[in-house]
């Protein structure tokens, strides 16, 4: 586990002071931008200096402030990682709402560049369960904001705008949240579906009546192998006996064919898809059981997967090598995207009959109330499945990179599904206004960052391909 201690309000506010001191520091007109050198994110990332953007200083602003187990929130800061969180919380017997499946993913991050994970079938998403929040305004101002409003200053607006705005509003240093009760277990079970539609029937029954079989269901994702072979993974908070480890030899995705039932620990069942990257760790060889027996299980992590795939960025080693062997170039296809339950299947059809490209992960999600995100328009009362989908495929004779990105794009835009902004997007901007809530952005952003010094949420995306 990471660290546990909690920060506490004296060392937040003097954080704050940094942070406001790092943006009066920056000359007007200049691009703001946090000096921050990690990311989970797979579009191209200008590193700070580079590019002209001073960086904002928030190296203190990682932590949890204050924890309230009796009213179950917490007071947490913009760049605590969900790992520290946890850590802080599951002593209390509580955990988030929605815990994103990668460790480093930060709160501020998750909120502004949304998150998902198995609860989110009861839960929505991240931005759903905060009741408050502090953010530095591209102006350079610091609000609380609150998601009614009725009181002047608390900026329903931009409460209602920041998620999905991935920086290009502002920057959250404090979050109060709700915290869920969570047992010491938690017992799955994993269910074998030959047709991927009578899989999502049951999906749509337990996001419904939120059980299965008569018992409450706690959590709810599942993995596609192959157009015959799927598994739904309903879990329960609670069990009691021995629990299996995916930390060392044994992999949690393979796992699913092997065991009708399983049994993990609250903090081995959060982070269970992080060890191996969901099953991304394969393409460093950290599945073979050989390597794996000596690759350090501290560094068997999303976070350092992820920094091997910047570098391979960066440098492009194995694509060479790829040449040298004469093999087609690849295209990195990289995507989650959310579509309704009810055309979901058609999606995954389509999917793997074009992208050739498996496992596939499902995790149902709908709103928790009737509230507008206008930055990421879902219907309140509607059920959806995000579906992930993380690796490349070959470029063939006459196609072009991009290509099977932009396909998935316009499919799910047929669909009326929506994607993710965290990897490679190619929309036009009329197709993006109209997607991600233009109106609403644009007027956010002319009122809390008037002189667009953060970078635009288009340009930040999609950029100038």
């Amino acid at each position: 586990m990471g660290r546990m201690h909690l920060t506490g309000w004296s060392a937040h506010r003097h954080a704050v002071d940094a942070l406001r001191a790092s943006y009066a520091a920056i000359p007007p007109g200049d691009t703001v931008r946090l000096a921050k050198k990690t990311s989970n994110l797979f579009r191209p990332r200008a590193e700070v200096g580079q590019d002209g953007a001073a960086g904002l200083d928030v190296s203190g602003l990682d932590g949890v402030i204050e924890i309230d187990p009796d009213g179950r929130t917490a007071e947490v800061q913009g760049m605590c990682t969900y790992e520290d969180l946890v850590d802080a919380t599951l002593p209390h017997g509580l955990m988030p709402l929605v815990v994103p499946q990668l460790r480093t993913i930060t709160l501020g991050g998750a909120v502004t560049g949304l998150g998902i994970e198995a609860t989110s079938f009861r839960h929505g998403l991240p931005h759903e369960s905060v009741l408050e929040l502090d953010i530095l305004t591209g102006a350079g101002e610091l609000l609380t904001v609150r998601p009614d409003g009725d009181r002047p200053g608390e900026h329903a607006e931009l409460f209602a705008a920041f998620p999905n705005s991935l920086g290009s509003l502002g920057y959250a240093t404090r979050l109060r949240i709700e915290l869920q009760p969570i047992a010491s277990q938690v017992a799955l079970r994993n269910l074998r579906f030959d047709d991927i539609s009578e899989l999502l029937d049951v999906v749509g029954a337990v996001m419904k009546t939120g059980e299965y079989d008569g018992e409450h269901i706690d959590v709810m994702d599942g993995v596609v192998f192959r157009p015959g072979e799927s598994y739904l993974v309903l879990g329960v908070f609670g069990g009691a006996g021995p629990t299996s480890d995916y930390t060392g030899q044994d992999i949690y995705y393979r796992s699913l064919r092997a065991k009708a039932t399983d049994n993990l620990t609250a903090h081995d069942y959060l982070w269970r898809w992080d060890t191996d990257w969901f099953w991304c760790s394969a393409a460093f060889g950290a599945q073979v059981p050989a390597v794996r027996r000596i690759w350090p299980t501290r560094y068997r992590r999303s976070d350092v997967y992820h920094r091997i795939v910047r570098l391979e960025n960066r440098y492009g080693v194995a694509a060479r090598v790829e040449r040298w062997r004469g093999r087609p170039e690849r295209e990195r296809v990289v995507q989650d995207v959310e579509l309704p339950l009810d055309r979901t299947a058609e999606f995954l059809h389509w999917f793997t009959a074009n992208v050739p490209m498996a496992p596939i992960w499902l995790c149902p999600l709908q709103l928790r109330a009737p509230k507008a995100w206008p930055l990421y328009p879902m219907h309140a009362g509607t059920p959806y499945v995000n579906v992930g989908f993380w690796g490349t495929v070959p470029i063939g004779p006459g196609a072009a990179d991009g290509d099977a990105n932009r396909a998935v794009e316009q499919k799910v835009f047929e669909l009326g599904g929506h994607k993710s902004l965290y990897s490679d997007a190619y929309y036009d901007r009329e197709t993006f206004d109209q997607l991600y809530g233009g109106a609403a952005y644009h007027a956010a952003k002319d009122r809390y960052d008037p002189d667009h010094r953060l970078t635009d949420l288009y340009d930040k995306v999609v950029g100038r391909r």
